[in-house]
């Protein structure tokens, strides 16, 4: 189980498709001593894996130690930033600190296109700076990209890039319509070509030395037995039921993506949301609606969660980011086939 911590909402760039619309902290972020409590309740809940996120992370003063309390409690820290602020001493303090592992943003092969879609001249110097600070400081890392139509097709360079600059992994992030990338929505690609780019890079894998893991497209489980690609994971869209979110202030959403309430860590322990919240029960039942709920992977699948409340205001809804959600392959889903996409 992991789960996502957005500490703070503080960030030094503006990118367009952010969820969080980062930016300026908020007045009422949790402060260090309820940040501390809070790494244990979530190690008491049952989680292995805490990614401190935010906006830009680093840019919080106690992030050390919201890193050594995570491993303090038995969790294992991670890191998802812009790496702008990832110097080799910053990566020597945080590795000194616990952090297993740091996440940094690269959109693009080359410098124009990430730089653009960061709102950050120089972002992609910089970024790349830091996975190289990392390396030398011996902090492992692992880049993530954001699909969009923009850069799609280059996404398997990025993966060689990964391996070259001596990535643990590359993980593919499919863009969601939620915060500011609400209004770049029609800069996602379609249902058809997630089907194509989940199978290339799943193929692509096999071989390359290094995990490339789709995030918010589930239907890789799918793509992943049907062309006999092995994978660690059992399970796509885990919101609500391996997985979860915690905002600044302590709200708790069922993912980073789905902007559901079900409570927040100043009112209510976070191990008794986690636990007994009815969001929760409801996702963990998977009783999907529409074409979700009559296919076939409903279980191994799940759709996107996010990706339905954005779509139709249930998050129980269909995931109208699959293929299987086009009229012409409904058919097929009750007959158990896979469905062409035509």
């Amino acid at each position: 189980m992991l789960i996502s911590w957005n500490v703070t909402r503080a960030c030094n760039q503006r990118c367009l498709h952010c969820y969080r619309d980062a930016g300026v902290a908020d007045a009422d972020e949790l402060d260090t001593d309820e940040s501390v409590a809070l790494t244990g309740e979530i190690a008491r809940a049952g989680f292995k894996i805490l990614v401190l996120s935010g906006g830009e992370p680093l840019m919080r003063q106690d992030i050390e130690a919201l890193i050594a309390a995570a491993g303090d409690n038995g969790l294992r820290p991670v890191l998802g930033t812009n790496g702008t602020l990832l110097s080799k001493d910053v990566a020597r303090r945080l590795k000194r600190a616990g952090l297993s592992r740091a996440g940094i943003s690269l959109d693009s092969i080359a410098p124009p296109g990430h730089d653009s879609f960061r709102g950050d001249e120089d972002a992609w110097e910089k970024g790349v700076a830091a996975m190289r600070a990392c390396k030398d400081e011996s902090l492992e890392f692992q880049i993530h990209t954001t699909v969009t139509r923009n850069n799609w097709k280059e996404i398997g360079e990025i993966s060689d890039l990964a391996v070259k600059l001596g990535a643990k992994a590359h993980h593919v992030f499919f863009l969601v319509p939620t915060g500011r990338g609400c209004s770049i929505e029609e800069d996602a690609i379609t249902p058809a070509q997630v089907e194509e780019l989940l199978r290339e890079l799943l193929k692509k894998q096999q071989g390359l030395g290094i995990e490339i893991k789709p995030v918010c497209a589930p239907q890789f489980v799918r793509i992943a037995a049907e062309i006999g690609q092995p994978t660690r994971f059992t399970q796509g869209c885990l919101a609500g039921i391996s997985y979860c979110c915690v905002l600044p202030n302590g709200d708790v959403h069922p993912c980073p993506y789905l902007p559901i309430k079900v409570g927040n860590v100043r009112e209510t322990l976070f191990s008794q949301l986690w636990r007994k919240d009815p969001h929760f029960q409801k996702l963990r039942g998977q009783r999907y609606s529409g074409r979700c709920g009559e296919c076939i992977h409903r279980v191994s699948c799940g759709g996107c969660r996010a990706r339905a409340w954005a779509s139709s205001g249930d998050y129980m809804g269909e995931d109208d980011g699959c293929i299987f959600s086009q009229q012409d392959v409904r058919a097929d889903l009750r007959n158990g086939g896979e469905g062409d996409g035509a």
